[in-house]
C-alpha cells in the first residue's frame, strides 16, 4: 500500500546536512508532480499535507576513521492506505489516497521521488545549498515550538534555520 525504501549515499562531511533537505524536498516535489497535491515540510524530517504527516525520513550515517563511509536515507510515504482505519494515527497521519480519493501507482511515485532526489543530490554534490528552498517549504517557521533533546527542553518561536538546517528558536 505504501512506499518504504532506502537510498545509500556516499556524501562528504560537508554534504551531510543537506541529505535530509534533499529527501524531504524530493518527496514534496514528487508528490506534487505525481498528484498535484501541495505539501509542506515540518522541521526536521516530516512531509505533511494539510497539517497531517504523509512521509517521514530517517538517516543513518556510518563513520569510519573519522570519515563518512556512507549514509542510508530511509524514506516512508503513505500512499494507498486509509489512516482512518487506524485510530492511533487517524488524527495525525494522511496518505495520498486519503487526499485524492484515488489509488496512486506506487512505482510511478517512487520513480518521480527518486528522480527528484537525484536532482537535489546532484545540486548538493556540485556545491549548491538547499537551505533556502527547504526553508521556503517549511511549515514550522513562525510557529511556537517545543523541542526536547536529551535532558533539555527549549520553547519559543521557530524563527529560521541556519545553513546546516538547524532550527533557530
Amino acid at each position: 500500500e505504501n512506499l518504504s525504501f532506502s537510498v545509500l549515499l556516499r556524501p562528504t562531511p560537508a554534504q551531510l546536512p543537506f541529505m535530509n533537505m534533499a529527501a524531504t524536498l524530493a518527496i514534496s516535489d514528487g508528490i506534487a508532480e505525481a498528484t498535484g497535491l501541495t505539501s509542506r515540510i515540518k522541521w526536521p524530517n516530516d512531509v505533511r499535507i494539510g497539517g497531517l504527516k504523509v512521509s517521514g525520513i530517517l538517516i543513518e550515517t556510518v563513520l569510519e576513521a573519522g570519515k563518512v563511509d556512507h549514509a542510508v536515507v530511509g524514506i516512508g510515504v503513505n500512499v494507498n492506505f486509509d489512516p482512518a482505519k487506524y485510530p492511533e494515527i487517524a488524527s495525525t497521519a494522511t496518505s495520498v489516497y486519503r487526499e485524492t480519493g484515488t489509488k496512486t501507482d506506487r512505482g510511478a511515485l517512487l520513480h518521480v521521488v527518486l528522480r527528484r532526489f537525484d536532482q537535489h543530490y546532484d545540486r548538493v554534490k556540485a556545491g549548491h545549498s538547499l537551505t533556502g528552498e527547504w526553508a521556503r517549504q517549511m511549515e514550522t517557521l513562525g510557529r511556537r515550538v517545543r523541542i526536547a533533546w536529551r535532558d533539555q527542553v527549549v520553547e519559543g518561536t521557530a524563527e529560521s534555520v541556519d545553513e546546516q538546517g538547524n532550527l533557530i528558536v
